[in-house]
């Protein structure tokens, strides 16, 4: 089960960072494992094992999440910076991957807890399994904690695409596949950029994410009954 999800996961990064366009409409009807897409109006895609249910789940173990960013994206950042001061390095992407790792399971974590699903770290039989990357990551202006006093103006802190897969924990059986891009807001003017802005625009997207998670198990517990 192990060696398959890294497969699967490995595949979908690869993806990325060969920079094959993932557009919803050139999407298959069916994964290579087996799943079925089905109709969603939240996100660009669903890919569903038939019968599967997410009804038996009281609690979520949650993977930490790969990090890909998009393709010649230090590049092309690089290419416009005047300097080497300002100039994106391999540690500053490392640390961007790590910190929006780990903001990932903080928000999920949160949104799950006070929607009354407990989070843990063994499966068990009512434990859903969360296998989430994170790809295409394009960061307009990324703080890099350089000596220059510099001030990044953008009108959208960037975008990303979830790539999350779903794991029934008792049997190892990949039940579901989600796959999701999001762009942070576009606030039609240019406004100062730092960590702090970055991270609330990341958080807003990964609310967005797990709300829908923590919908889902919802109407599966039908709990809006």
């Amino acid at each position: 089960m192990i060696k398959k999800q890294i497969t699967s996961l490995a595949a979908i990064i690869a993806l990325s960072v060969a920079g094959a366009a993932i557009a919803k409409d050139d999407l298959p009807d069916q994964t290579s494992d087996g799943l079925t897409r089905v109709k969603s109006k939240n996100v660009d895609a669903v890919y569903w094992q038939d019968g599967a249910t997410l009804e038996q789940y009281n609690k979520v173990l949650i993977v930490d999440a790969a990090v890909a960013f998009k393709k010649n994206w230090e590049r092309d950042y690089n290419r416009d910076v005047v300097g080497t001061s300002g100039r994106v390095r391999t540690e500053d992407m490392e640390r961007i991957k790590e910190g929006l790792s780990k903001e990932f399971t903080v928000v999920f974590t949160q949104q799950l807890t006070e929607g009354g699903y407990e989070v843990v770290a063994t499966p068990a039989e009512d434990v859903l399994i969360l296998r989430p990357a994170i790809i295409n990551l394009n960061v307009t202006a990324p703080d890099l904690q350089t000596s220059a006093m510099d001030r990044s103006y953008v009108s959208s802190a960037g975008d990303m695409t979830l790539y999350l897969e779903l794991y029934d924990s008792a049997t190892g059986a990949k039940i579901g596949e989600v796959l999701d891009a999001q762009r942070a807001r576009d606030m039609g003017y240019m406004q100062f950029s730092n960590r702090v802005t970055n991270k609330a625009e990341a958080d807003r997207i990964f609310r967005k994410w797990s709300n829908l998670l923590v919908k889902a198990l919802d109407e599966a517990h039908k709990k809006d009954d």
